[in-house]
């Protein structure tokens, strides 16, 4: 689920979603924390970057190109998924 699968009509930030991310993995919910993770790994630019926002009906990224809040809430949402995996195998 993206932030704008909440019926926000405008771009969705991705900042926001990989909050998400690191919020479903740091309260246990790894499984949708990778699910989700993967759809917005699917929707980088061909050369692996993200603007600041993505229009999820047209399927182009909006706003500045390229992000680096953006790419900040990736390193995050990809170390807490990291993590909550070490945690599980404890």
């Amino acid at each position: 689920m993206l932030i704008s699968d909440y019926g926000i009509s405008n771009g969705t930030f991705l900042i926001c979603s990989f909050w998400l991310v690191s919020a479903l993995a740091a309260v246990g919910r790894t499984q949708r924390a990778r699910d989700l993770m993967e759809r917005l790994l699917a929707v980088a630019s061909p050369l692996g970057l993200y603007a600041e926002e993505f229009d999820t009906a047209n399927g182009r990224h909006l706003g500045n190109f390229p992000q680096a809040f953006s790419h900040l809430a990736l390193i995050e949402a990809a170390g807490r998924i990291i993590l909550a995996e070490l945690i599980e195998e404890i």
